[in-house]
């Protein structure tokens, strides 16, 4: 017996519906369900469960108070952010603001590390929480294809597309109707750089131990573009990146005793900045 071509819109329809309970690692959960939430947190305020692929990306909107968690499963992924005011998105993630206005080039939640990601209208944009993993970067950005070729294409492989975080938030913010002079600066989490009293980058970039997490509270109503490519200053000869899980729920804002507000001067004047923002 021969088998139906998909040239037949029949068979095609029948073929595309034997797929529907196709259930694979990197995609997302609908509804959204997860077994490992805080204890403080329900499953009617999930709001986002995903695993990103290695090499994939993901967008996303985020509420004000809403938390993000993400899990490095194996040690070896990379999360390259982008960051932009949902209502307006010409307002976006300033990395040079954000290391300025805290003095810091550093993040996390350790003594000595920066907490806040700032938008370029002295705004707090998202917070960290919670880190178990140290190594984060701001100051490298993205990787490109021409890089990424570079890098990775050699021998039989010169000239072979490689994935890269610049393409993927191409592909992200595109689907919102930004473009490529949207695509800004980023923050790399999960893979590090420390960079030391000469000026030389020193990259901090594993593989570590599977299954640290970073948990961010959104300050604003956020637009996020999440890629997962190796980091720009990775050194290793071949492409490597594994699985990032991402988990969002909803949550309150930051009341007036938060720590991460009332943190430095600084922190407290990009919070009223927010609360002057929603005063409306």
């Amino acid at each position: 017996m021969t088998q139906p071509t998909l040239a037949d819109p029949i068979a095609a329809k029948e073929h595309a519906r034997s797929l529907g309970s196709t259930v694979v690692e990197s995609m997302p959960i609908l509804p959204p369900r997860a077994d490992d939430l805080p204890d403080t947190v329900s499953q009617d305020d999930l709001i986002w469960e995903e695993t990103i692929a290695a090499g994939g990306y993901a967008i996303r909107r985020i509420n004000r108070g809403g938390r993000l968690r993400l899990i490095d499963l194996q040690g070896d992924a990379c999360a390259s952010f982008q960051i932009f005011n949902a209502e307006m998105p010409t307002e976006r993630l300033n990395i040079a603001d954000t290391a300025k206005v805290q003095w810091n080039g550093y993040f996390g939640v350790g003594e000595g590390k920066a907490r806040m990601f700032l938008s370029d209208m002295g705004r707090v944009l998202m917070s960290i929480l919670e880190d178990t993993a140290g190594t984060h970067d701001g100051f490298c950005g993205a990787s490109n294809e021409a890089l990424s070729s570079a890098k990775y294409g050699v021998g039989e492989k010169k000239g072979r597309y490689f994935l890269n975080t610049r393409d993927r938030f191409l592909l992200g913010v595109g689907k919102h109707g930004l473009s490529r002079k949207d695509v800004h600066p980023c923050i790399n989490l999960f893979k590090g750089v420390i960079i030391e009293e000469d000026g030389a980058i020193t990259p901090q970039i594993g593989p570590f131990e599977a299954g640290r997490e970073v948990i961010l509270r959104a300050e604003m109503d956020l637009m996020l573009v999440i890629a997962n490519c190796p980091h720009v200053m990775d050194p290793r000869t071949e492409w490597t990146s594994t699985p990032l899980r991402a988990t969002a729920w909803r949550g309150p804002t930051a009341p007036q005793d938060d720590p991460v507000r009332n943190s430095t001067p600084e922190a407290y004047r990009a919070f009223l900045n927010v609360d002057d923002y929603y005063r409306r």
